[in-house]
């Protein structure tokens, strides 16, 4: 794995051998922060990675010096990785980890987001409780954004705050604000 571009750029990382999450590939994610950044100021952003598994969006937007990022995942091999690459880049005043399930940490967190990312795994059953929860609790700051990356067989287009999908390959992102239509 590489991250693309920024102050870390072409760094090369790999995870542990049977690393219990599926890392989204160099295309998906060079094309999802392409859209972000024709859709958004990058910097000084309060950025929220749901599911952040390898920790490629979340070092990607450290990276790009986007701010801050708080990255959640339920599974202690993630995050023993995270906390490593978190040392090794020198980053820990920027890159906060969190052991939780996903639902759990949305359920009581107090905190709002500029940029929410979620990656759940695809076979997750709760695509549509956990936009719902996002969305319920107001973690979004008033001009976020939440992308949610899902599979084929999961679509979002009639909810409510929905915006666009984009597809590469079996990769799909959805797009959320609060401007979304209703």
């Amino acid at each position: 794995m590489r991250i693309i571009r920024g102050k870390y750029k072409t760094r090369r990382y790999s995870p542990p051998k049977n690393f219990p999450s599926r890392p989204i590939t160099d295309f998906a994610k060079e094309a999802l922060f392409n859209i972000l950044e024709n859709q958004l100021h990058l910097e000084g952003l309060r950025i929220l990675d749901l599911c952040a598994g390898t920790g490629s969006v979340s070092l990607e937007f450290l990276s790009r010096e986007a701010g801050t990022v708080m990255a959640v995942d339920n599974h202690r091999v993630c995050i023993r990785h995270l906390n490593s690459l978190r040392s090794e880049l020198d980053c820990k005043d920027e890159l906060t980890l969190v052991k939780s399930d996903v639902l759990k940490f949305v359920e009581r967190t107090k905190e709002s987001f500029d940029l929410i990312f979620a990656d759940p795994p695809y076979a997750f059953q709760h695509h549509q409780k956990l936009v719902d929860l996002i969305f319920s609790r107001k973690l979004l700051a008033p001009s976020g954004w939440l992308i949610v990356e899902h599979g084929r067989d999961i679509s979002f287009e009639n909810r409510t705050h929905f915006e666009f999908c984009r597809k590469y390959g079996s990769v799909h992102f959805s797009f959320f604000n609060l401007e979304g239509h209703e």
